[in-house]
C-alpha cells in the first residue's frame, strides 16, 4: 500500500543577494491515510516550510515529494492548483477570513471558485458550520465573532469541500486556552471521521493531541 505523503531527501534553500539559506536538509518522511500527525519545532526550525511543501504551496530545491503516489515536481501548476483546491484543506493561525463577508459566505467562497452550484455549496457550508457548532452564528461577520469562533469558521471553510487532508498551521496560536481546546477537539473529530490531519505547532501540549509526533530542528527531523 502506497503512503499518502512521501518525502525523500527533500531540501529547501532560499537564495538571497549574497548567500544561500538552507531551511530543510534532506528530510525524509511518510504519512499514511487517516493519520493524525503533529510537526513541532521552534520558530525558524523549518516546520512551516515543510508544511508549505506538503501543501503544494512551495517546491523543494532538491529531493522528491509524492502525494498519493504522484511526483508533485512533474505536475503542471494547474494540476497542483487543482490538488490544493480539492485534496487539501488549509487552516492558518491568522484565520484569513474576509471581513465584509458573513461566516456563511466565507465558507462558501472556495466552493464558488470550484464552480460548485449555489444550492450545493449552500448546503455544504451550512453542514460545515454546524459541524463546528456555529449554525447560530453563520450570518455574523468576523468582527462579530470571538477569535475561537473565527478559527472555527476557518475550519468549516477548510472542510466544506470534503478534502481528505487537513493542514493546520498553528491553529491555536492566537487563541486563549479554552478556545484552543475547542479547536483541538474539532481536529480530533475530523481525524476520527477519516481525515488525515497534519498539525504544525510550537506548543508541546498541542502537539500531544496527535497520535504521532514529528520534531524538526534546524531543518532536520528527529
Amino acid at each position: 500500500m502506497k503512503h499518502l505523503i512521501e518525502l525523500q531527501n527533500v531540501s529547501k534553500s532560499y537564495t538571497g543577494k549574497t548567500d544561500n539559506t538552507p531551511v530543510l536538509k534532506n528530510v525524509s518522511l511518510t504519512i499514511d491515510r487517516g493519520e493524525f500527525v503533529s510537526i513541532t519545532g521552534s520558530s525558524g526550525s523549518g516546520k512551516s516550510t515543510l508544511m508549505n511543501i506538503i501543501g503544494c504551496l512551495d517546491a523543494p530545491t532538491s529531493g522528491i515529494y509524492r502525494l498519493g503516489g504522484k511526483n508533485i515536481k512533474i505536475l503542471s501548476e494547474r494540476t497542483q492548483a487543482h490538488i490544493r483546491n480539492r485534496e487539501i484543506g488549509f487552516i492558518f493561525q491568522g484565520f484569513n477570513l474576509i471581513p465584509a463577508l458573513t461566516a456563511f459566505e466565507n465558507v462558501q467562497l472556495p466552493l464558488i471558485y470550484r464552480g460548485v452550484p449555489q444550492g450545493v455549496r449552500r448546503e455544504l457550508a451550512s453542514k460545515s458550520l454546524k459541524m463546528v457548532g456555529l449554525e447560530k452564528r453563520m450570518n455574523h461577520r468576523p468582527y462579530e465573532l470571538s477569535g475561537g469562533q473565527q478559527q472555527r469558521v476557518a475550519i468549516a471553510r477548510a472542510i466544506a469541500s470534503k478534502p481528505p487532508i487537513i493542514l493546520a498551521d498553528e491553529p491555536t496560536g492566537n487563541l486563549d486556552s479554552a478556545s484552543g481546546e475547542i479547536i483541538l477537539e474539532a481536529m480530533t473529530r475530523l481525524n476520527e471521521a477519516g481525515k488525515t490531519v497534519i498539525l504544525i505547532t510550537h506548543d508541546e501540549k498541542v502537539a500531544g493531541m496527535a497520535k504521532r509526533r514529528i520534531q524538526i530542528a534546524d531543518g532536520v527531523l528527529s
